[in-house]
């Protein structure tokens, strides 16, 4: 038997054809805009550049195999639409081919070209089949056969240098594949259906690449055999996400998913998202994650074993922060001494429609000492080196009084002889408390921690919940 190769180190950025691109630009479409979506990360550590063709109403290439978006519109449903639209269409006029166009330039800049393509819906698919709608969705031998086509067009007919498989794309971005009672019978008919994609991608020596879930339990539930794809090499890599949670998460749990890949010699791309907050949650904004913020989440995924890093969704258009973000993501050894703020992910709805639990907000029940509420978080700094010149926890509560007696320990210790500063977190928001934590005794250990909290009193006729918002840990570094 041969060894297994090592899996292949990259560097992903993301882009899905339409926000941050198609969207924007008004036709005829010039060539250096077009062009722009290549250019704006070349030149930093980006070596893999992967584009969302699909959606579920169309193609955002010049496809002979499918629907391209918007050739069956007779009217468009906003400007954006209109201007994705006439701008491939004006390329194409021009006697041009739009993914030629993107694949040449991602050669020309040094990165593999790999096109992501959505696997629960497409343009055309008949009602009665879409899962959406109640239909079956991959059960009907049509639906299979017609994205394998499309898979056997990206990979033949274009010099692409593989194929990424979304699988993970539903609810938020298509439908999903089957129906629930249809999963257990068709869960061989989808790895099936992959073998054949597999080797069609092989013939053409691409890579293939597989969106899947974080957790064993949702790719179950999908009908997605991991591992029986891993054992059979019939990916190259995974990269496990939610689609449309868009929070940066600093400890998604794949362990099992790295494990596993790594025993099948499969690479692990993690997809880290961009956001801090956003609009979903009450009285907040849609907030950026910050250089440091991302840090914390590369280091943490370093940490655990993934391959290289994967991100998208990035402010645009991307300037010298977000380049110096992508550079960074390539090289652990850049932000080894480096500032990070790790934070605990919070629950979105996007999380909650696909059964992603999130440990945030957590509600604190008034209980007694020996009942405690626990929030795992994964650091991946060593807090005690000298190195460090200061760690900061930040723990925002909310509907809390002074007058409450909030036990709070970590890895087992009190955090009550630690300096803390306590401040409302914005002048015009009296419902939060910050609690801030100056750590010198009790500091967190490398790998995985647990804060632990339990509220032991509160004053009578104070009927709210008090509720865990945030935790959030800096960890700066000397000059």
């Amino acid at each position: 038997m041969l060894p297994k190769l090592m899996p292949m180190k990259r560097t992903i950025y993301f882009d899905d054809a339409r926000h941050y691109f198609l969207w924007n630009f008004e036709p005829p479409i010039d060539l250096r805009d077009f062009h722009s979506v290549i250019d704006q990360v070349a030149g930093t550590a980006v070596d893999t550049f992967i584009y969302g063709v699909a959606r579920m109403d169309g193609l955002f290439y010049d496809t002979s195999a499918s629907l391209r978006f918007g050739a069956d519109r007779e009217s468009f449903r906003g400007h954006y639409e209109w201007r994705a639209y006439n701008s491939l269409q004006s390329l194409i006029d021009r006697g041009l081919s739009p993914l030629h166009l993107l694949i040449d330039r991602a050669h020309q800049k040094g990165m593999e070209f790999i096109p992501s393509l959505r696997l629960g819906e497409y343009g055309t698919m008949p009602e009665s089949m879409n899962a959406r709608h109640g239909g079956r969705g991959w059960v009907h031998d049509e639906v299979r056969g017609h994205l394998m086509g499309l898979v056997k067009e990206l990979v033949a007919d274009f010099p692409t240098d593989g194929i990424e498989l979304d699988f993970a794309a539903p609810p938020a971005g298509c439908a999903p594949l089957l129906q629930p009672e249809d999963v257990s019978e068709y869960t061989p008919v989808l790895t099936e259906w992959l073998r054949e994609a597999s080797s069609l991608a092989r013939d053409n020596n691409g890579t293939v690449g597989a969106r899947v879930y974080p957790t064993s339990e949702l790719n179950d539930a999908a009908g997605f055999d991991i591992e029986t794809w891993l054992n059979e090499g019939l990916v190259d890599y995974v990269a496990p996400l939610v689609y449309a949670h868009n929070i940066l998460d600093c400890d998604t749990p794949i362990e099992w998913l790295i494990e596993s890949a790594h025993k099948a010699g499969v690479a692990v791309y993690p997809i880290l998202m961009a956001y801090y907050n956003n609009e979903d949650r009450h009285y907040h904004t849609r907030e950026m994650a910050t250089p440091e913020m991302m840090r914390a989440a590369f280091a943490n995924h370093w940490a655990k074993g993934c391959d290289g890093m994967y991100t998208w969704f990035m402010r645009w258009p991307l300037g010298e922060r977000e380049r110096s973000t992508l550079s960074e993501m390539g090289d652990r050894d850049l932000i080894a001494h480096k500032t990070k703020h790790y934070f605990v992910n919070r629950d979105t709805p996007n999380a909650q429609r696909v059964g992603f639990d999130r440990p945030l907000p957590l509600e604190l029940p008034l209980s007694s000492p020996e009942s405690v509420s626990e929030v795992p978080f994964y650091v991946a700094d060593d807090c005690a080196s000298d190195q460090v010149s200061n760690v900061v926890l930040r723990i925002r509560m909310h509907s809390m009084v002074s007058a409450d007696k909030l036990v709070i320990k970590m890895n087992g210790q009190s955090l009550a002889e630690e300096t803390c500063l306590r401040s409302r977190p914005h002048p015009m928001f009296p419902y939060d408390t910050l609690l801030e934590f100056h750590l010198r005794d009790v500091l967190p250990r490398i790998g995985a921690n647990t804060l632990q909290l339990s509220l032991e009193a509160r004053p009578p006729k104070l009927g709210s919940t008090a509720v865990l918002e945030d935790v959030d840990l800096i960890v700066n570094y000397q000059a």
